[in-house]
């Protein structure tokens, strides 16, 4: 009984960071235009919208069918995810962020005192459910701030 307390403390800890970030990458596409979003602060450095389509790249890989294939898919192109290709508008911009983040959200959601033990794989590594989740908890902590920072770069004392 205690083990399943722990396990869901975890969860329900692990889902509030990612809400957290996800929350503040949201605000800071709230505060920049549209232009902002795309702006390069020094050429050949990412954009708020490269950062967060390198995110949602991420996520929909490692979190899409999460329990039975590698969090390393074959059909992602890691590569285009720093180029704006299929990417012009705030519009497609939050649409991908937000596709990475229910994709996320799903698996999480379906992690549970009866598969907790299981392991995923990600890059054809065994990964513990909570070495897998921080993982990607702190790689994307690492991208938002990144974000922040460019959006407090751009707005100044805005």
């Amino acid at each position: 009984m205690e083990q399943n307390k722990i396990i869901n403390d975890y969860l329900s800890s692990v889902k509030r960071q990612f809400e957290y970030y996800k929350a503040l990458g949201d605000k800071t596409f709230e505060q920049l235009s549209d232009e902002q979003l795309f702006t390069e602060i020094v050429e050949g450095t990412n954009s708020v919208a490269i950062v967060a389509k390198h995110i949602a790249g991420n996520q929909l890989s490692r979190w899409t069918d999460f329990w039975t294939t590698d969090g390393e898919k074959e059909w992602r192109n890691r590569e285009t995810e720093f180029e704006l290709i299929e990417m012009k508008s705030r519009e497609d911009l939050v649409n991908r962020w937000n596709a990475g983040w229910n994709c996320l959200f799903e698996a999480i959601n379906s992690i549970n005192e009866q598969n907790f033990n299981t392991l995923v794989y990600i890059r054809n590594m065994g990964h513990t459910i909570p070495d897998a989740v921080n993982r990607q908890l702190c790689h994307y902590s690492y991208h938002v701030g990144q974000i922040v920072f460019l959006g407090k770069l751009i707005l100044g004392n805005d």
